[in-house]
């Protein structure tokens, strides 16, 4: 079959199946990969659309399709979304009694069902290979492909069995997706899973309508409260570093009149169940959680995402932030953090490994958070070069929007840039920072640095300073890690020009701004919706909230809320005018239209 042809199903089925006019982002070009017949991969940013990517092939394809998800509540909700829109899937994980597992597995085998959901330890168990062996699967979709590099945020043993799907299975087509991978990752995943054989696919991790803002801890209570002051009808998760600080905070809001729960490993599965189910159709819920929540949650509208600790890295750090704001519309982030949680950082690092060169890459990664908490420059610039992506400043962030005082550190930046050349490019921040300050530290003496020059000649300054300093020259880009190098410090061209004196150096003390401060995001990509809209727009979401209550369904299995927003828009009152409204498909319709269209008529 020609791609034209392919083309041509693949928009049918985007159009008629699930209600949407058009592609987004990377869509098109991703389908058309996977349509022939060649491996994927695919990074794309939280909400951008991925599960079409996947779920358009399989619906097309004559073969069927297994998706690895790493996750039960995430496998129940594409499962119930795919049958709102007629499609038929099938599951197979341990929430399920033995006859439900047995009933789906059928399904799937006997072509009743195309598309079946597991988890990695189910896909890997040899019984069930060999029963796979014996069907003819096309397409294998690995979701969250970064779980199976250890050099990624959230690695798991389990998905590191993966990397045998090539082999058992070579007339098979492999995708992967995620929303976070640097360049150490994405190599791992390409060589474990692919064998470097595969398309890949990079669209811009940037979401222009999130806000950024990052500020010191003093009082954290007290600098939370007044964050969420007006915040009440809002959703937000707020994340912890401890499964007991999330139940302080939890206690703490709601003694304050908010709507919140926690949510942790250590609760009962069914209690963590009810909060999640809880928070997916309530418009106004705050969930506190470590980072066992999260992943592969898809409700539109969280307003605001919350870190009362410091991530353990920028790869979690996007991915968490990336929950916010899916629909579209502005919402805020805000990382509180402090000296202690670096210290409980370098700790966990510690502890949780005994391989050398691990502790070494999770430690260069912390040192790159830091640097991007403390960086005077555009966050978004900052974070996005992580995933090696240049960015304009975006005057959506605490920086752009009150850039701080800037002091002219030049003179201190060729002191250590010339540090850094003078002990040859070869060296990590601890030994570049002591032969600065002049220790009498052993490797230094081995090494008869301390004859250098630049031994000593910023001793007036503080350890503390030096390191601050460093991770700002970092954040502006005059220095660099070389990761193959064991990450060494090495200089940059700019860095160059600041150590030639052509180019000057501007750092910032860290400064302890109150939340109340912070300035608020601007209205980037709001939907300026009138006043009229706005009532209109409230009672579809009531209805919604009903319906998906009553099925016990997310409430954006039903509509979007940018499918909703459209609707109050354009007012559509027969069927002809809601199939225009995107998101809106033929059978989606058949189950909501007739409802949604009586209660815009009954508005206007």
């Amino acid at each position: 079959m020609l791609i034209t042809e392919l083309n041509k199903k693949a928009l049918d089925v985007l159009n008629n199946t699930f209600g949407y006019s058009s592609y987004r982002y990377e869509q098109e070009k991703i389908i058309n990969s996977v349509l022939l017949g060649n491996h994927t991969l695919a990074i794309m940013p939280t909400g951008a659309g991925k599960s079409l990517c996947y779920q358009i092939p399989a619906i097309i394809s004559s073969k069927k399709t297994v998706v690895i998800s790493p996750l039960i509540s995430l496998m129940d909700d594409q499962v119930s979304a795919l049958k709102e829109c007629g499609i038929q899937a099938a599951k197979i994980h341990s929430d399920m009694t033995y006859d439900e597992r047995s009933s789906s597995w059928n399904n799937f085998k006997n072509g009743k069902e195309k598309i079946i959901y597991l988890s990695p330890e189910k896909i890997m168990s040899e019984d069930f290979l060999n029963q796979l062996k014996n069907l003819d699967v096309g397409l294998f979709v690995i979701d969250e492909i970064h779980c199976v590099s250890k050099w990624g945020h959230n690695f798991r043993p389990d998905y590191n069995q993966l990397s045998q799907l090539k082999s058992l299975f070579p007339n098979s087509n492999i995708i992967g997706f995620t929303a976070t991978a640097d360049q150490t990752t994405r190599l791992d995943i390409l060589e474990k899973i692919f064998n470097k054989n595969v398309n890949v696919f990079i669209s811009s991790l940037d979401r222009p309508n999130l806000s950024l803002s990052i500020t010191q801890k003093t009082n954290w209570k007290s600098q939370l409260l007044e964050y969420l002051r007006d915040r009440k009808s809002q959703s937000g998760i707020i994340y912890c570093l401890s499964k007991k600080k999330t139940e302080e905070v939890t206690s703490l809001l709601n003694d304050k009149g908010f709507n919140a729960s926690t949510y942790h490993a250590g609760l009962d599965g069914q209690v963590r169940k009810n909060v999640q189910d809880t928070f997916m159709t309530e418009q106004a819920h705050i969930v506190v959680a470590t980072i066992a929540f999260g992943m592969g949650i898809d409700k539109p509208d969280i307003r605001f995402v919350i870190h009362l600790n410091l991530p353990g890295s920028v790869e979690a750090y996007s991915q968490e932030i990336g929950r916010a704001g899916r629909d579209g519309n502005a919402s805020d982030t805000l990382l509180i953090y402090g000296l202690d949680d670096l210290v409980i950082r370098r700790r966990m690092i510690e502890e949780n490994s005994s391989e050398d060169k691990f502790k070494f890459h999770e430690n260069k990664r912390l040192d790159y958070l830091l640097s991007y908490c403390e960086t005077p420059e555009c966050r978004r610039k900052v974070l996005l070069s992580y995933f090696d992506e240049e960015s304009e400043n975006c005057n959506n962030c605490d920086n752009c929007i009150d850039p701080p005082s800037l002091i002219d550190g030049t003179i201190l930046a060729q002191k250590l840039l010339s540090t850094v050349y003078r002990t040859g490019q070869f060296y990590g921040q601890v030994h570049i920072i002591n032969v600065l300050r002049g220790s009498e530290d052993k490797k230094i003496l081995d090494k008869g640095h301390q004859k250098l020059s630049v031994y000593g000649l910023g001793k007036d300054k503080t350890k503390e300073f030096w390191q601050s300093f460093l991770r700002q020259m970092l954040a502006y880009g005059h220095l660099k890690i070389n990761f193959q190098k064991y990450g060494a410090i090495e200089i940059t061209n700019t860095g160059i020009q600041v150590l030639k004196n052509v180019q000057k150096f501007m750092y910032k003390e860290i400064p302890t701004k109150p939340v109340k401060d912070i300035i608020k995001p601007t209205k980037y990509l709001n939907k300026e919706l009138s006043t009229d809209d706005n009532i209109l727009l409230n009672k579809l979401k009531s209805l919604r909230l009903d319906i998906a209550k009553q099925r016990r369904l997310p409430a954006y299995t039903v509509f979007h809320d940018s499918t909703l927003i459209q609707m109050s828009q354009n007012k559509p009152t027969n069927e002809i005018d809601m199939l225009e409204i995107d998101g809106v498909g033929p059978t989606k319709f058949k189950k909501y239209g007739e409802l949604f269209i009586d209660l815009i008529n009954g508005h206007i």
